[in-house]
């Protein structure tokens, strides 16, 4: 891959791009000093990957990114000072279409402290462009008898926002539990969840092996493994299959509640990069589940939902914004 470089600290810069040359087998395309100059090299030269800083001076990276991804769509990972520290400023550039994001690796005496992290999050999304546990509870018996109504959601690149949009204006009071399976690593699923509940105000939580959905609840996969839903009503997170890319797999959550699920509901399969969902949501659909596909228009990366619409496994293509109202009747008794 051809990989950028954002960052307004020389050092920091140094070691991006030693660690680049040296680790990984690609290339440098370009070096950006802040947000607006990243904007600008992207749009004449744009790159496989940016990694992208986020506190910058003139145009932080949140901003870069969404300007980025509406001018000359790529791969971004977020490389910052401390994630952990930043992570509102990660999950709003997340909402904009950054893929991931890890702490920027420090060169120093003693080696390459972080630079591991940052390596393999490269061949990730190296894999993802096409260019190269919790504890667990036993699972417990539900009754079928008069289960909750569904809402399943997929989404990965620009995810965030568009999932935050799609929750806020859905009724907090009725008999309907969401599940929302996010391509998301597992070090920042409890960040999403505090995140999509701060924007939405509603309690927004990590599904839990054992944990069966009920009405209200709002629900976020939580692991690297593949969250799905068994034949008890229950939600597991297994590793099987293992040769599906993404982890966690929409296809498999997907697939899991047309074969589990007593009854119809509502799935939709919002922006993101890959296929990933698309059969799924056709599966669905088979079923006699109610389908939507995010609209091109709003969606940061339009890869899944055009995916499923290329196999009519959607009953509605719809802007985000619109989805709400197309939900509500068809999951209210």
């Amino acid at each position: 891959m051809r990989i950028a470089i954002v960052n307004d600290m020389r050092a920091a810069c140094e070691a991006l791009r030693r660690i680049v040359e040296g680790r990984t087998g690609h290339e440098i395309a370009w070096t950006a000093v802040d947000g607006v100059e990243a904007v600008a090299l992207a749009r004449r030269d744009r790159p496989d990957l940016i990694l992208m800083d986020l506190l910058m001076p003139h145009l932080d990276g949140v901003q870069a990114t969404r300007q980025i991804m509406a001018a000359a769509p790529c791969a971004i990972l977020i490389v910052t000072a401390t994630v952990s520290g930043n992570i509102s400023l990660v999950y709003e550039a997340m909402g904009h279409g950054a893929l991931d994001a890890v702490d920027t690796p420090v060169l120093g005496p003693a080696g390459e402290h972080g630079a591991d992290a940052l390596v393999e999050k490269i061949s990730t999304i190296a894999k993802l462009v096409g260019t190269g546990t919790e504890s667990r509870r036993p699972a417990r018996p539900v009754s079928t008898a008069n289960p909750p109504r569904l809402l399943v959601i997929g989404a990965s690149t620009g995810g965030p926002k568009a999932v935050s949009d799609l929750l806020t204006p859905l009724p907090r009071d009725w008999n309907t539990a969401v599940v929302i399976v996010q391509h998301v690593d597992v070090a920042f699923a409890p960040g999403l969840a505090k995140w999509l509940a701060d924007r939405t105000g509603r309690v927004v939580r990590v599904a839990e092996s054992g944990q069966s959905p009920l009405a209200g609840d709002v629900l976020v996969a939580g692991t690297n493994d593949h969250l799905l839903l068994t034949g008890g009503r229950v939600l597991d997170y297994r590793e099987e299959p293992r040769d599906v890319f993404f982890r966690p797999s929409v296809d498999v959550f997907f697939e899991s509640v047309a074969t589990h699920w007593p009854q119809t509901g509502v799935a939709v399969l919002l922006t993101g990069m890959g296929k990933d969902g698309a059969r799924g949501l056709l599966r669905l659909k088979e079923r006699g589940w109610y389908t939507i596909a995010q609209d091109e228009a709003t969606s940061v990366v339009w890869s899944m939902p055009k995916a499923a619409i290329d196999l009519h496994a959607q009953c509605d293509v719809l802007p985000v914004g619109q989805i709400p109202r197309a939900v509500i009747p068809r999951l209210t008794n």
